[in-house]
């Protein structure tokens, strides 16, 4: 699985960023997006469902959590 380090990155740029990205892969290829806690992963989640987007999972880790997502078929 691809991974795309956002941790440090404000919103909403965390989101175009991970947008851009999943434009790049081809459809159904998961993307695993590393954000911080508070607004990050209360925004891009929310954001990537609303713009079409397939949120797979959200991983809390030891100090960020791990959003997986895909672009749909």
């Amino acid at each position: 699985m691809e991974t795309l380090d956002l941790r440090g990155t404000p919103c909403p740029l965390n989101f175009v960023r991970t947008k851009l990205r999943l434009q790049q892969l081809p459809p159904q290829q998961p993307l695993e997006v590393w954000l911080d806690a508070g607004e990050p992963i209360e925004q891009v989640p929310d954001s990537l469902r609303m713009a079409g987007y397939e949120v797979l999972g959200i991983e809390p880790r030891q100090d960020y959590f791990a959003l997986q997502v895909q672009r749909p078929a």
